[in-house]
C-alpha cells in the first residue's frame, strides 16, 4: 500500500487523477476552492496578519492562477491587504470569474512591478505543474525582479520555471521561500536541479480518494520516499531476548590501503551502528594492528600487500560465512584490481563503491549482469558518468539515470546527491529528499558503505529496501550533527557518532 506522503508523482500521472475526479462528479470550482481553502489557511497561521498585512499576489492564466485568486479572496476577508499582478491577459474562463470577482471586491490589481513590490509576501501563482515551454522575455525579466526583490515568496505547487519532472529551470524561475505542493508530491520536489528553487517545502492533501490512487499508480510506476512502516521494519530498533550474534549478520568489509586507511575505519564505524553481529574486516597486512587499536571488537585480516601498499589478494576465506561483502573504500585502483575479478563471481550479496566503481568503469558491465547475488551500487555523480559513460545520458532527471542504471547492470543503483535516489532494475524506486550540505566532505560515503553493509548483512533478502533506509538514516545523523555542531563540524567520525542519536530519538519521531 502505497503512503500518501511518500509518492512523487509525474505532471501526466497528477493531471490523470485529477481528470479521474472530476469524470467521477467532483466540479472543479470545488476542488480549487478546497484547494485554495487549505493554502489561505496556511498563509493565515504561518504569515499572521500582524507580520504579514501587505502581501501580493501574481496571478497566472491557468487553474494556478485560480487557486491564487481564491487564496486573494480569502485573505481580504480575512484583513490582509491585497494587490494582484497579472503579467499575461488572457486567462482560462474559471480564473476569468475569480478575477472578475476579485475586481467585484475592490481588491487592488497594478501593472505597476515597484508598487507590486511594496508588501511583506509574494504568493507565487503563475503556473504551478505542468510548465513545458521556457520562460523568456519579459516573463522571464519579471521574475528576476521577483528574485531579487528580496521579499520572502511562497509558490502554489511548484514554483514557476520549473519543469515538474525533472525539475529543470525552464529559462528562469521563482526563487521561493516556501513551496506549498497540493495534492501529492510532484516529482521536481525529489529531483536536485528544483532543490535551489523550492525553499522549505510543504504539502496540503486535498483529499484524493485512496482506491483512486491505488488504481492508477503502482510501486513500479511511482517513485516512493521511505515509508514509515519500512523504517519500523528494518532499522535496528530493538532485538528479540533470544538472538546471539551469529543471527545477526557477519558482514566482510574489504578497503584500505597504505593511502587511505582512514575509509575503511569511517566504513567500518558505520557497520558498527548498526549492530551487526560479526564484522571482519580486510586490510593491508601493515595496516592490521592500527585498524585492530581503533576497532578491538572486529576481526582483522592481514592482506598480502602490493608495491603500492593496496591488498594484492585476499587470503583464503569461506564466503559462506558472511551474508554481505562491503568493498571499495579506500582501495585504491590498483587494490581494486587485483581483488574485483575474484570478487564479483563470489556468491554473496556485494556493496560497491569508491575505487570498486572505479574498477568497473574499465570493464564490461557483463560483470555486474552475470551476477546471481543481490548487488548495490553507490556512486555520486563523477562515479556515475564514469561508470555509465556514453551509456546513460546525464541529465537533470536523476530518477530516471538511476532508473536505468538498474536496468543496464541488473543491480540497486543507488545515486548520491542532495536527493538521493534509489532503484531496483523492475523499476521500484525511493528517494531520500531531507539532507544537509553538511555531508559534501571526504568520509561520509565511506559511513554509508558501512551503514549499507551492515544493514544488508543481517537482512540480505531486502537489498532495496536496505539501501533506501541506509541513505535515510545516513542523512538524518547528518541533519542532527550539523544542528549540533553546524553544517562545518560534520566530519566522518561526528556523523557515525550521531547514527545511534538517530535512533535513540524514533520513539518521538513516531509518537
Amino acid at each position: 500500500m502505497l503512503e500518501l506522503d511518500q509518492i512523487f508523482v509525474t505532471a501526466a500521472q497528477m493531471q490523470h487523477l485529477e481528470t479521474e475526479i472530476f469524470n467521477q462528479g467532483m466540479p472543479v470550482p470545488a476542488l480549487m476552492e478546497k484547494a485554495a481553502g487549505l493554502i489561505a489557511q496556511y498563509i493565515q497561521n504561518h504569515y499572521p496578519l500582524k507580520d504579514y498585512r501587505k502581501i501580493s499576489i501574481l496571478v497566472g492564466p491557468g487553474h494556478n492562477g485560480g487557486d491564487a485568486l481564491v487564496v486573494a479572496r480569502e485573505l481580504y476577508f480575512a484583513g490582509y491587504e491585497l494587490c494582484l499582478f497579472r503579467p499575461l491577459e488572457k486567462l482560462k474562463s474559471l480564473t476569468q470569474s475569480h478575477w472578475d470577482y476579485a475586481q467585484f471586491l475592490g481588491i487592488s490589481h497594478t501593472k505597476d512591478l515597484d508598487l507590486f513590490l511594496e508588501s511583506h509576501l509574494i504568493i507565487d501563482g503563475l503556473f504551478g505543474f505542468g510548465l513545458t515551454r521556457p520562460i523568456t522575455r519579459n516573463l522571464g525579466l519579471l521574475i528576476d525582479e521577483l528574485n531579487e526583490s528580496g521579499r520572502p515568496i511562497v509558490s502554489i505547487d511548484l514554483p514557476a520555471g520549473l519543469h515538474t519532472d525533472t525539475g529543470e529551470v525552464l529559462g528562469t524561475a521563482i526563487q521561493a521561500t516556501e513551496s506549498l505542493c497540493l495534492g501529492l508530491w510532484k516529482r521536481a520536489y525529489g529531483q536536485d536541479a528544483a532543490t535551489p528553487f523550492l525553499g522549505k517545502v510543504n504539502r496540503l492533501d486535498f483529499g484524493i480518494p485512496s482506491h483512486v490512487i491505488a488504481e492508477a499508480l503502482s510501486a513500479k510506476n511511482t517513485i516512493q520516499g521511505i515509508p514509515q512502516g519500512l523504517l519500523q521494519r528494518l532499522l535496528p530498533l530493538g532485538r528479540s531476548p533470544l538472538t546471539h550474534k551469529y543471527k545477526q549478520g557477519h558482514l566482510l568489509l574489504i578497503g584500505g590501503s597504505q593511502t587511505y586507511l582512514g575509509s575503511v575505519l569511517l566504513a567500518a564505524l558505520g557497520a558498527r551502528a548498526t549492530g551487526i553481529g560479526m564484522l571482519t574486516i580486510a586490510v593491508p597486512e601493515s595496516l592490521k594492528l592500527l585498524v585492530v587499536a581503533q576497532l578491538p571488537e572486529a576481526l582483522v585480516l592481514g592482506c598480502p600487500e602490493d608495491e603500492t601498499g593496496a591488498i594484492a589478494q585476499l587470503p583464503s576465506l569461506d564466503f559462506s560465512r558472511y551474508q554481505a561483502v562491503a568493498c571499495g573504500c579506500g582501495l585504491t585502483l590498483a587494490g581494486a584490481t587485483n581483488l574485483m575479478p575474484d570478487l564479483m563471481p563470489r556468491e554473496v550479496p556485494l556493496v560497491l563503491d569508491a575505487d570498486a566503481l572505479n574498477w568497473l568503469a574499465e570493464e564490461d558491465l557483463e560483470v555486474l549482469q552475470n551476477r546471481h547475488f543481490p548487488t548495490i551500487l553507490t556512486p555520486h555523480l563523477g562515479e556515475f558518468k564514469r561508470l555509465f559513460a556514453d551509456q546513460i545520458p546525464i541529465t537533470a532527471d536523476r530518477f530516471q539515470m538511476t532508473q536505468m542504471a538498474a536496468q543496464l547492470t541488473g543491480a540497486i543503483a543507488l545515486l548520491k546527491g542532495a536527493k538521493t535516489v534509489i532503484a531496483r532494475p523492475d523499476g521500484v524506486t525511493h528517494c531520500v529528499t531531507e539532507s544537509t550540505p553538511a555531508l559534501a566532505r571526504g568520509g561520509s560515503g565511506d559511513v554509508l558503505l558501512g551503514l549499507i553493509g551492515g544493514l544488508l548483512a543481517q537482512h540480505p533478502e531486502a537489498p532495496l529496501e536496505i539501501a533506501a533506509i541506509a541513505a535515510w538514516w545516513h542523512a538524518q545523523a547528518g541533519i542532527l550533527a550539523a544542528q549540533a555542531k553546524t553544517v562545518a563540524g560534520v566530519d566522518g567520525v561526528t556523523l557515525a557518532e550521531f547514527l545511534i542519536k538517530v535512533l535513540q530519538q524514533w520513539p518521538t519521531k513516531s509518537a
